[in-house]
């Protein structure tokens, strides 16, 4: 009888497991996903070693089903497949499908499908030391003009000077590499900012730049509306 009660409860404790692991798998496949920024590429907005929760579910296109398209202003994480080392990018949505941008003179410059006109975009969300500094290489001089096809995006991290990202496809524009993502590319939008807690200090300032890194929760600079200048 003995026996039979203990064979109950591990049963019973194994599906509880496997409930658990299912329900895990769901959130963190169709819901949201934590992550851990590595690199640069985003400062002032986001710095090295922050803890972030991605929005999966937004994106999310099952069938007939779908929510929002990712749009310009938009922070997103994604797979560019262009190294084994960093899996996923964290950068920020400039062109969409139908967009035409124009990099020159460090701005950017957008023009709407169906518009003949190219507007300077004011990008109020970067640092002092990136306003007016987007260049191609370091091409300064250099204008650079990308026409976004449908379905693919053009995104730039926030710190223009040290991000690998559409400008310069990721990594280097040889061969077959594209200056663009695909939408099944993007694993989802970044929702929320824990920041980064220095368990050494036992405070929020991070032990390399010296700075506080609070988290924002939800007031992150996640996206931007350009329609709003």
């Amino acid at each position: 009888m003995e026996t039979s009660n203990y064979l109950e409860e591990i049963i019973d404790f194994a599906k509880d497991i496997v409930i658990i692991v299912i329900v895990v798998m769901i959130v963190k496949t169709f819901l949201i996903s934590p992550f851990q920024i590595k690199g640069q590429s985003m400062y002032d907005s986001y710095y090295d070693g922050q803890f972030i929760i991605v929005d999966r579910f937004s994106y999310l296109e099952i069938g007939d089903f779908k929510k929002w398209d990712p749009e310009r202003g938009d922070v997103v994480v994604f797979k560019p497949k262009v190294s084994e080392d960093k899996e996923y990018f964290i950068k920020r949505i400039i062109g969409i499908p139908g967009d035409t941008l124009k990099i020159e003179d460090g701005k950017v410059y957008l023009k709407v499908r169906g518009q003949s006109e190219f507007t300077e975009l004011n990008e109020r969300y970067l640092s002092e030391t990136n306003m007016n500094a987007t260049y191609v290489n370091s091409g300064k001089a250099k204008m650079n003009i990308y026409e976004v096809p449908e379905w693919n995006f053009f995104v730039m991290g926030d710190n223009r000077a040290a991000s690998t990202d559409s400008r310069t496809c990721f990594y280097s524009c040889s061969g077959d590499r594209s200056n663009f993502i695909r939408k099944e590319d993007i694993s989802g939008k970044l929702l929320m900012d824990l920041g980064y807690f220095n368990i050494k200090e036992f405070s929020f300032q991070h032990p390399k730049l010296w700075i506080k890194t609070y988290p924002t929760f939800f007031s992150s600079p996640d996206s931007y509306d350009y329609n709003a200048q």
